[in-house]
């Protein structure tokens, strides 16, 4: 499984598309993704923004499109990126982007088995 965030209101004009992710490709060449294992290193950077946030939970083995492991760097980590269009019978579930009362990410309880690295 890897993870995808998005605004609610986004993610409410893609549900019922067979295919979505042309914004995504068309600005970055690729949707980014994360593990569920790095996602808590990925949720920071969603915590300032106001919009109610969803994360997208997508099985790869599903996907028509291409997902490549990439930007390592220094750090030795490497994230998915998905080079295509996500198909929708690809997504196995859409949860909250849970917050304290400081805006932070809070783990969903889906998401406990993964080990946070």
């Amino acid at each position: 499984m890897i993870l995808h965030c998005m605004r609610q209101a986004t993610w409410e004009q893609r549900k019922d598309k067979e295919l979505w992710g042309h914004r995504n490709i068309a600005a970055d060449g690729f949707i980014h993704c994360t593990s569920p294992e790095y996602w808590w290193r990925i949720a920071p950077n969603f915590e300032n923004e106001s919009a109610a946030l969803v994360i997208v939970c997508i099985d790869e083995t599903k996907l028509h499109a291409e997902v490549r492991y990439e930007d390592g760097g220094d750090c030795g980590r490497l994230y998915p990126h998905i080079y295509g269009l996500v198909n929708r019978d690809a997504v196995t579930a859409v949860l909250p982007f849970l917050r304290d009362t400081q805006g932070r990410y809070i783990k969903n309880s889906e998401l406990k088995e993964f080990a946070d690295q």
